[in-house]
């Protein structure tokens, strides 16, 4: 069975509305199986949902596949969260920053940004 990614993430409290996921979805923060995902595509049990949030990924492996919102015990059981854990405050502390008011970074720039912090 599969359900929509939109949907799915949802439900497994992902997102704290459908709407937000599906705009997720559609600004392309959401990956399934590495591939930029639409709202309606489906996932199945077994497929790996990569989601950016706040500047971090997590990455969400389906263990079961739900529509319906569910409490946060039954949806902790719906995915298997494989994220690597968030830095500590010291250690975002020593990430480099632009200088306030630099401007929008040129496309390089943002490249090399992307390169550094390992999102290829």
């Amino acid at each position: 069975m599969s359900v929509r990614v939109d949907s799915w993430l949802w439900a497994v409290r992902a997102f704290k509305t459908r709407s937000a996921a599906t705009a997720a979805c559609r600004s392309g923060h959401v990956k399934v199986n590495g591939e930029r995902a639409k709202a309606a595509q489906p996932v199945k049990v077994g497929d790996e949902v990569r989601i950016r949030v706040s500047g971090f990924d997590r990455i969400l492996e389906v263990r079961e596949t739900i529509v319906k919102r569910v409490g946060a015990a039954v949806a902790a059981e719906a995915f298997v969260d494989n994220s690597p854990p968030l830095p500590t405050p010291e250690e975002t502390a020593l990430l480099p920053r632009r200088d306030r008011g630099a401007g929008r970074p040129t496309k390089r720039e943002r490249r090399e940004i992307e390169k550094l912090l390992g999102r290829d």
